[in-house]
């Protein structure tokens, strides 16, 4: 790899603004073509829904990113070697893979590194032009419009979290930081989809605290699962139910959840040991336990409550989800595997995030009331 190239090197910006650009008219262009004899508050709706669906494929893809070891195949940002695509640094990533042929530069791994980048670059245009579409019809929204403000603002930190990612070389913190984030922004879009739906969840102020507290557990399950991801602790456990053979192995917590470290480093810069990244796969899977117990009391009370489809869509999600997790332990961590546990946790956060949306919301004439007021979120 060439060290002398810039961690930061904004001279492409202006191309990299333009692909992104010409990237988020194609979706603009269907939705508008889609929703052009609609009135505005069907297209927010349309415009919400897209947004929506573009960010769930750019976690997942995200997922492939990291998953492939492609975080770093263009080793500075916001381009790669200092252009708007691997085509410009054709020389520089030759150079690199020549001289590591599996390292983290190789021309597959800038290609799939630098769609991520264009992909999450289209995303923050459409927003924005769902915050700027928002604001011009704000009347007709059944939320205030600092939600779609509050998302445009989201993705920009999100933006700062992957140029981390990249100059501070997978730091495992920023790293899991950015998995957390692009949930985030996932769950700012739905809770405003769900709010267009004229149909409020029935049940009470409990289920309602209920469901609050299985995107909680949900959350905190994804940070561990990111912590696994990134630290690569996936196969640091073999076997289920068992840990390697055993039921309760040797695991080191406190190096295990240094949080402020270098990757394959403990808290004093020396090589992580063994039973640290058994730890941190250990805690996930204990966790999960508690995820399950929480999630099947939950869809209980959603039964209970006459909400009967959405706890049958909260039980299949979760033991898709279960299924996926097995699957990386038993099998090897197999590729289609680990996105299905990406994409699993996605979903359970999108699902939990759109029943509470519904679940707060009241129906005046068959119009969900806006619950924000524009002066506060």
């Amino acid at each position: 790899m060439n060290s002398s190239v810039p961690l930061v090197d904004l001279a492409p910006a202006a191309q990299l603004l333009l692909i992104a650009t010409l990237l988020a008219c194609v979706p603009l262009a269907w939705w508008w073509l889609r929703q052009r004899n609609t009135g505005p508050r069907a297209r927010l709706a349309a415009l919400t829904a897209l947004t929506l669906f573009l960010t769930f494929d750019l976690i997942v893809f995200g997922a492939f990113t990291r998953l492939t070891d492609s975080g770093l195949g263009c080793p500075d940002w916001p381009g790669c070697y200092g252009s708007a695509s691997p085509l410009g640094a054709h020389a520089e990533i030759h150079a690199a893979q020549t001289a590591m042929p599996t390292g983290p530069v190789t021309f597959s791994k800038a290609w799939i590194e630098m769609i991520h980048r264009y992909l999450a670059m289209a995303v923050g245009a459409l927003i924005l032009v769902l915050t700027a579409y928002s604001w011009v019809n704000r009347r007709l929204l059944p939320h205030s419009p600092w939600w779609p403000t509050l998302t445009l603002v989201w993705v920009i930190v999100q933006g700062l979290f992957g140029k981390y990612t990249v100059t501070l070389k997978l730091y495992p913190a920023i790293v899991t930081l950015h998995l957390i984030g692009g949930l985030v922004l996932l769950a700012l879009l739905v809770h405003q989809q769900a709010r267009f739906r004229a149909s409020r969840l029935g049940g009470d102020a409990l289920l309602r605290r209920g469901l609050l507290a299985g995107v909680v557990v949900v959350g905190l399950q994804v940070a561990l699962g990111g912590w696994v991801s990134t630290n690569y602790a996936v196969l640091a456990c073999s076997g289920f139910p068992t840990c390697n053979g055993q039921w309760w192995p040797q695991a080191d917590f406190a190096d295990g959840f240094t949080l402020l470290r270098h990757l394959g480093r403990d808290g004093a810069g020396d090589l992580l040991a063994f039973p640290a990244l058994v730890a941190i796969h250990l805690v996930h899977r204990v966790f999960a336990l508690v995820v399950t117990a929480v999630l099947i009391g939950l869809a209980w009370r959603l039964a209970r409550a006459g909400a009967r489809v959405e706890a049958r869509v909260l039980m299949a999600l979760l033991a898709l989800q279960i299924a996926s997790g097995l699957s990386n332990v038993v099998l090897g961590w197999p590729l289609l595997a680990a996105l299905g546990h990406t994409a699993g946790a996605a979903a359970l956060i999108g699902w939990l995030v759109h029943l509470y949306a519904r679940a707060g919301s009241t129906i005046v004439q068959g119009q969900p009331v806006r619950a924000l007021r524009p002066a506060a979120i």
